[in-house]
């Protein structure tokens, strides 16, 4: 009788848990919106610390350093988990996904070397959620400025994610590369398709990586200058045709002619 209260106790003290953490990752309340922004000002800080860490892998405080990281993100994907309506729909996203293979390169930062320039994938997870947008993006949120950010932080990710692999694959096979530095630069000058030709990558595969950076430069630039240039639209749903986008003083939908009403704050 005494285990069956216990246990039902643990059982209500995990329920009013869920209940708490739910409020504060999906809740509109001021309490809950600080709470978001403290915990994006510690994804920013764990992301400088991806960043950083080809530069510091060397001192003696790196893995000290490593496991506290990994114990934050695990605490946070834990919680955030614990928020969810659904668990088996949570842990079915990608980007789920795409942190738990961060979390596994910095618990087993020695057996993961090769793979650890992957944890910059954070920065896409960071800005392509719908938790980001809901706190400091929810001004901007179906804007212009949304889609800008999404290109610009796919480009940030694909540039140190190619630099990871640039460095790890080809230091020290003649290629000129002898540091984290020298794989960056690579990285910029072929993405800019400028090519100083100082630092090339050896044998096909060095060339096939080289034209897949220029070419995937040339793709995110585009879709990066669309962003900038194109006429702005809104996002609304048309309730006859569905059609998403539309002029901002839209009064019907260009597609099928439907009287629409697209809310704006004036």
């Amino acid at each position: 009788m005494v285990q069956a209260d216990s246990g039902y106790s643990l059982a209500t003290r995990i329920a009013r848990l869920r209940i708490r953490l739910n409020h504060l990752y999906h809740g509109h309340t001021a309490k809950a919106v600080r709470f978001r922004l403290a915990v994006i000002g510690v994804d920013l800080a764990l992301i400088a610390f991806f960043i950083a860490a080809p530069f510091l892998r060397q001192t003696p405080a790196f893995l000290v350093v490593d496991y506290v990281v990994a114990l934050i993100l695990a605490i946070d994907l834990g919680a955030r988990g614990l928020a969810s309506r659904r668990a088996v729909d949570w842990i079915k996203r990608p980007m789920i996904w795409l942190d738990i293979f961060v979390l596994l390169t910095l618990l087993f930062p020695h057996w993961l070397f090769n793979l650890a320039f992957l944890r910059v994938l954070r920065i896409w997870t960071l800005f392509n959620s719908d938790f980001f947008w809901d706190t400091v993006g929810r001004r901007y949120d179906d804007t212009r400025w949304e889609e800008i950010i999404r290109t610009l932080s796919g480009l940030i990710t694909f540039v140190f994610v190619a630099t990871g692999f640039v460095y790890t694959s080809f230091i020290g096979q003649g290629s000129g590369i002898t540091g984290y530095l020298d794989a960056l630069y690579f990285t910029v000058t072929s993405l800019t398709t400028t090519g100083y030709g100082d630092i090339t990558l050896p044998g096909p595969w060095g060339k096939v990586l080289s034209m897949a950076i220029m070419i995937s430069g040339i793709a995110f630039f585009a879709r990066l200058a669309t962003s900038l240039f194109k006429p702005n639209k809104v996002r609304f749903a048309c309730p006859a045709c569905g059609l998403m986008r539309h002029d901002p003083d839209a009064v019907h939908c260009k597609a099928c002619g439907m009287l629409i009403n697209i809310p704006n704050e004036e």
